[in-house]
């Protein structure tokens, strides 16, 4: 009698669970899975984000993981022709072959698996419904997220059907639940961690790297005594601070160092500019690089041919510049994220902090502690230093002499500007405080620019003197111009200032120091 109530209360318990579920769908997000499979068409890059994220974070056994095997990661996919496809895309990338609509319907007609896949049509509908591939990480992400919820659902069912077996040991049930629990949540956990030897392989290769004098392991700036104290330029993952009160040439010094890692260097740069729109940034370029004042017309019409190779060896150049005024941190990370995709960037700069727009913080001094912090994941996600500008606060117009020589403490309205920064820099300007020209010629002032590094996380801090032509707004190397006495060199010979002959002479060494030779 007892046992046929136990079993009756067991049957409808059952029937309870299966009301409960009936007519419910299993987790899944078909756009999703859709956007994943279309982006991994457009960018082998993308295929390989797919796999890092559904292999590594999903896979227990670690032996399982290394080898990323579509057949063991393809049923994060919920969709049966989603897997068919994901199997198919991830054979292709091992082969060596681009994987896209033709290469794909081709593999899945040979294995005869296109009908199970959907169908050429199918596979036509999937291309044409992502236009880009620059989110799919995070669409990556949703279907991870329904994977772990029917990884839970199964795992409940699985439960539910051993306890209403009553020669079960609810102790040892216990156990395995909470065994199959931390199994699924271990999934989830990205691992970033390396071991120490793998490590210390990755730091030999690095130091054998900086030692060796032809291989250059950062962004070079252009500059070799500024590269030398960055350890050879701009490095991956950095966030770099120049900062300086106005009319220093803060703007002119970034567009410089973005000429020489875009021509010299052959590095995509993105370039925003929140202050001056895209016609005057190349405006402002195509005069440095040419070396000619281009100020009024008529100085327009006189140098047409120059300004014609200017212009033709600008459009060559792997530069891309976003001049949108009102950009938010969001909308910054987000259109690095896609530049990164669409075209590498290896080089992110932004003109100027201070202009982004932000969450609204209790006040201004959070709003730019979240930028920066902002700014600091954008360079350790997309591995690319950002060199992004600041200004100032107006201390240092207060000060006298050679006070006014910025310190870290100027940086303007937040002091993790400072903390999240790998690299600070300043540019000074002596010359630009003192109105007394016969101080300027004897300190060796004339068109002096410092570019002082006041913070490397890394690396040495030190000082770099260069030249700076302010009517053209062009920055060169200090050496090139041997008729300039050093700052406290008390020479008296006077120098020729003349941009002409400062043309003439960097022609004549081979168009260094940023330069193209017309």
């Amino acid at each position: 009698m007892k046992s046929s109530k136990a079993k009756e209360v067991k049957n409808n318990i059952v029937q309870s669970v299966a009301n409960t579920f009936q007519g419910r769908k299993a987790p899944a997000n078909y756009e999703a899975e859709v956007a994943v499979l279309g982006a991994m068409l457009l960018s082998r890059e993308a295929v390989s984000k797919v796999i890092n994220i559904l292999a590594v974070e999903n896979l227990k056994d670690a032996n399982v993981a290394k080898s990323k095997s579509s057949n063991d990661i393809s049923k994060v996919f919920y969709d049966l022709r989603h897997q068919e496809i994901f199997k198919a895309i991830v054979e292709l990338d091992k082969n060596n072959i681009v994987p896209d609509l033709v290469t794909l319907t081709d593999y899945l007609n040979k294995m005869n698996a296109l009908e199970s896949a959907g169908g050429a049509y199918y596979l036509t509908e999937i291309s044409l419904q992502t236009p880009t591939a620059a989110y799919v990480e995070s669409h990556a992400r949703i279907i991870q997220e329904r994977y772990f919820k029917r990884c839970l659902i199964e795992l409940a069912e699985e439960i539910l059907e051993k306890n209403y077996d009553e020669t079960t040991d609810v102790l040892e049930e216990i156990d395995e639940t909470e065994s199959k629990i931390f199994a699924i949540s271990e999934k989830r956990i990205r691992r970033n961690y390396k071991s120490m030897h793998a490590l210390a392989n990755e730091t030999m290769k690095l130091i054998e790297n900086i030692t060796r004098d032809s291989k250059q392991t950062g962004v070079s700036t252009g500059f070799s005594s500024l590269d030398n104290i960055l350890n050879g330029g701009f490095q991956k993952s950095d966030l770099i601070i120049l900062a300086a009160r106005p009319s220093m040439g803060k703007t002119a010094f970034a567009l410089e160092l973005t000429l020489n890692a875009a021509m010299k260097s052959n590095k995509p740069v993105a370039f925003f500019s929140l202050e001056m729109n895209s016609v005057q940034l190349v405006m402002r370029m195509l005069t440095s690089l040419t070396m000619l004042d281009l100020k009024t017309p008529s100085k327009m019409r006189q140098n047409m041919p120059e300004i014609a190779k200017g212009i033709s060896k600008l459009s060559s150049l792997p530069i891309y510049l976003d001049d949108s005024p009102s950009l938010s941190i969001m909308e910054l990370r987000s259109k690095c994220r896609r530049l990164k995709v669409e075209q590498d960037i290896e080089l992110i700069v932004v003109d100027y902090l201070q202009l982004i727009q932000s969450v609204k913080a209790e006040s201004r001094e959070r709003e730019v502690s979240i930028i920066s912090a902002n700014l600091k994941q954008i360079a350790r996600e997309l591995e690319v230093p950002v060199l992004t500008l600041a200004q100032l606060n107006r201390s240092v117009e207060t000060r006298t002499g050679k006070d006014k020589v910025p310190m870290l403490s100027d940086l303007r309205e937040s002091g993790s500007i400072e903390q999240d920064a790998d690299v600070v820099m300043f540019i000074n300007r002596p010359e630009y405080y003192e109105s007394n020209e016969e101080i300027v010629e004897r300190e060796g002032w004339k068109n002096l620019a410092q570019i002082l590094v006041r913070k490397h996380r890394n690396g040495a801090t030190g000082d770099v003197n260069l030249s700076f032509l302010r009517e053209i707004g062009k920055f060169t190397e200090r050496e090139f111009r041997p008729d300039f006495p050093e700052p406290n060199s008390h020479q008296a010979a006077e120098p020729k200032y003349s941009v002409d002959a400062i043309r003439q002479h960097i022609h004549s060494t081979g168009g260094e120091g940023g330069d193209v030779n017309f």
